[in-house]
């Protein structure tokens, strides 16, 4: 589950991060009665406004601006708020910015010169590991850095059964090239981030930057924090930070029937139980001339309302030219799939694209016979390629 910068700040400073002073705002009016209290608390002077999308890259599309006075603030707020910010992880639609982030201004003078790091900690399928992975090239695009200057992005591996141990975070403040007071603020800094990582149920926590301020404060001047949804029961305070608005309303729908679903680009809907098995046709689709326009995975207790959703939520895409439903009978019937293909049928009325059905399995013979006495335009399929060729047959020939 994504959440805000500003939501991922509050669980990192739960764990002892430090981050800087801020607040959420709604109105212009809002973030400069926010700029108001947090000068009263820090006297910085300085204030950063920085729109609250789920989407990096918002300092390059003009959605992070610093405001050196309260008129400012409010100027500033009022030309994010209502934008509509296109940035590199968008995509050319953009997000329509509905939220800013007013936060103390951390550059300021002092006796060395600020700072900026990299860090992500991240889970390592292959070593079934944690990975911290750190630079001390922070403030810019990170998969830059690991194209062109590699040698510059450190790595710790750390048992999660163990935690990182003191002579990790010693390391990486060492790596840093950091030295006395920055030192061991860095290493209480890294232990703390770690913790909120392991103990919050994170996927992922990434600091660009982690910054180093000019009297040697090391503070997480952003946070991009990913929930991991398994995980949820365990934290129910959680739930109340996810933003629908922010998430795109199809795969929204469906998660309310419990279907795991992704929207692509392509032309030939999907509907699949089982993870691999929906992997493996899309391949075929793509073999066969075709194009996925989704990955649609309808579980293995599949029914016919869940299968009716499932045909609702595929047919809201215009470019679908036809439907392919691809089940394995094991846990889930087949003959229950297909009275669910032809219950949706009746329910929706005129589906104008082509339904292949290749059901294999328990049931199977019966799940053919009812579909092919149903009456409905329904085409059916006994092997994958089979399958495949009716593809090619109904997308070419549009």
């Amino acid at each position: 589950m994504n959440i805000h910068e500003y939501q991922g700040k509050q669980i990192l400073k739960k764990f002892g991060v430090a981050v800087p002073a801020g607040e959420v705002a709604f109105t212009p009016e809002e973030a400069y009665e926010a700029a108001s209290r947090i000068e009263t608390e820090t006297r910085t002077g300085t204030w950063a406004v920085k729109a609250q999308i789920h989407a990096g890259g918002r300092g390059k599309g003009g959605g992070v601006k610093i405001a050196a006075s309260l008129d400012e603030v409010k100027t500033h707020a009022g030309s994010i708020l209502g934008m509509n910010l296109v940035t590199h992880q968008t995509g050319p639609g953009g997000k329509k910015v509905q939220k800013v982030l007013v936060e103390q201004g951390i550059y300021y003078p002092g006796e060395t010169e600020p700072e900026e790091y990299y860090m992500s900690i991240l889970l390592n399928r292959e070593s079934g590991r944690n990975t911290f992975m750190y630079s001390t090239r922070g403030g810019m695009d990170i998969e830059e850095v690991a194209a062109q200057t590699p040698e510059l992005i450190y790595r710790e591996e750390i048992d999660p059964a163990v935690g990182i141990l003191a002579f990790q975070a010693r390391r990486v403040a060492f790596n840093l090239g950091l030295h006395g007071p920055a030192f061991r603020e860095m290493t209480g800094f890294v232990t703390s981030l770690y913790k909120a990582y392991s103990e919050s149920d994170a996927s992922l926590i990434e600091i660009n930057p982690v910054f180093r301020t000019s009297d040697n404060h090391i503070i997480a001047a952003d946070a991009k924090v990913n929930l991991d949804d398994n995980a949820l029961f365990r934290h129910p305070e959680y739930e109340s930070l996810r933003d629908l608005s922010e998430e795109d309303p199809i795969e929204v729908e469906a998660g309310k029937h419990s279907l795991n679903f992704i929207k692509l680009d392509g032309n030939v809907g999907c509907m699949v139980n089982g993870a691999g098995l929906a992997m493996a046709t899309m391949d075929i689709i793509k073999h066969s001339g075709g194009a996925p326009a989704n990955f649609l995975d309808v579980g293995g207790t599949a029914s016919a309302r869940t299968v009716e959703a499932g045909f609702r939520i595929i047919l809201k895409d215009p470019n679908v030219k036809a439907i392919l439903i691809n089940i394995f009978g094991g846990i889930v019937r087949c003959d229950r799939v297909a009275e669910g293909v032809v219950e949706a049928y009746r329910s929706i009325g005129q589906i104008g694209v082509p339904v292949i059905v290749r059901l294999q399995g328990t049931n199977a013979e019966e799940a053919k016979v009812l579909i092919d006495h149903s009456g409905l335009k329904v085409h059916s399929a006994i092997t994958l390629q089979e399958a495949a060729d009716k593809v090619r047959e109904f997308v070419l020939s549009k």
